[in-house]
């Protein structure tokens, strides 16, 4: 009973205010977004700025406007996402118009905020340079500052939008990670679903960890020619990252279903919010990188059999994309849960 008692958070959720640190970020993220949107507009505008002659890019006039103008529209979705973070009006906003947006673009910018620094700092004392801005070809892909311009925005944006998503999320929910995961009362019968949901997340990313910890190890086995050709010491660090977000994705949703079994119980002085966040960012990662690699490879022009994925390669994207949706699916029953205790 007692314990029963500590966790249930108090819904309390503070008042908004912008002050100067908001004001700061906000201006940080909306600043950081247009060089990205400047090179997208131009590019299907025509313009052939940081595209060398004899791209790839060249090629598929239609395809490249089609691609360009969804990401302008999701670079778009970083503005809007910006301005309700930032506006009192904004704590009204129903939770999952906000949540599901936030999350994919936590989950899309995780990986190059942490991929781009790393393999800078590995070139530095490696001496590898990828082969004409990761093109694997003759001809290059894309100019080598585009990559530097691009990524660094992603970057800012992400720290600034993610600083904004937490400064909110404490305001309107911080009540409901109070505690640690030993306060947690014991699951219950009616969380059997999360349970089975936190089991097959694991059981799923053997597969896919299995895969990426290979490819770190420089195989080549399930890939298409072309991404066996393109390997470096850049790809291994991103395949090391890949297995790291699968990782985080499955403590935590192992952590939110059982949070009292004896194998976890050095965990259990944990904060709630650790758990959370590892679910939240590993499934993020995880399953919007799937999705996003599986929608490019099912679009992306069929004309070099050499650079057409793999069916592992279509699986590892389609796996990692169901396990993402699956963690991402037990954490908002974990808050929905705490939600209703609270209430």
């Amino acid at each position: 009973m007692t314990q029963t008692q500590r966790s249930s958070p108090p819904a309390a959720p503070a008042p908004f205010a912008l002050g100067r640190p908001r004001r700061a970020l906000r201006f940080v993220a909306l600043l950081a977004c247009v060089p990205y949107l400047t090179l997208k507009v131009a590019w299907i505008c025509g313009s052939r700025l940081g595209i060398p002659e004899g791209s790839s890019l060249l090629d598929h006039r239609a395809l490249m406007v089609f691609a360009n103008g969804l990401t302008v529209l999701m670079d778009a979705g970083v503005i809007v996402l910006v301005l309700i973070l930032t506006r009192p009006r904004g704590l009204r906003t129903p939770a999952p118009l906000l949540v599901f947006p936030m999350w994919a673009a936590t989950g899309l910018l995780v990986p190059i905020m942490a991929g781009f620094p790393l393999q800078l700092l590995v070139r530095a004392f490696d001496g590898s340079v990828r082969d004409s801005a990761g093109s694997g070809g003759d001809e290059p892909f894309l100019a080598d500052w585009v990559f530097g311009v691009v990524y660094t925005g992603f970057i800012v944006q992400g720290g600034a939008l993610g600083a904004l998503f937490v400064l909110y999320a404490r305001d309107r929910w911080g009540h409901l990670w109070r505690g640690r995961v030993g306060d947690l009362p014991l699951p219950g019968a009616g969380e059997r679903g999360a349970r089975a949901a936190a089991v097959a997340a694991a059981l799923l990313a053997l597969l896919p960890l299995a895969l990426h910890v290979l490819w770190a190890t420089g195989s080549t086995a399930g890939l298409s020619a072309a991404r066996a050709e393109e390997r470096t010491t850049d790809s291994s660090v991103l395949e090391c990252l890949d297995a790291a977000y699968l990782a985080a994705a499955v403590a935590g949703a192992l952590m939110l279903a059982f949070r009292r079994l004896p194998v976890l119980r050095a965990l259990e002085a944990l904060p709630v919010k650790v758990p959370l966040a590892l679910a939240w960012a590993g499934s993020g990662a995880v399953g919007c990188w799937g999705a996003w690699l599986l929608l490019a490879s099912l679009t992306g022009p069929a004309d070099d059999l050499s650079r057409q994925p793999t069916g592992l390669m279509l699986l590892t994207y389609s796996v990692q994309m169901i396990i993402g949706i699956l963690v991402a699916a037990l954490g908002a029953r974990f808050l929905k849960a705490r939600a209703g205790s609270a209430a």
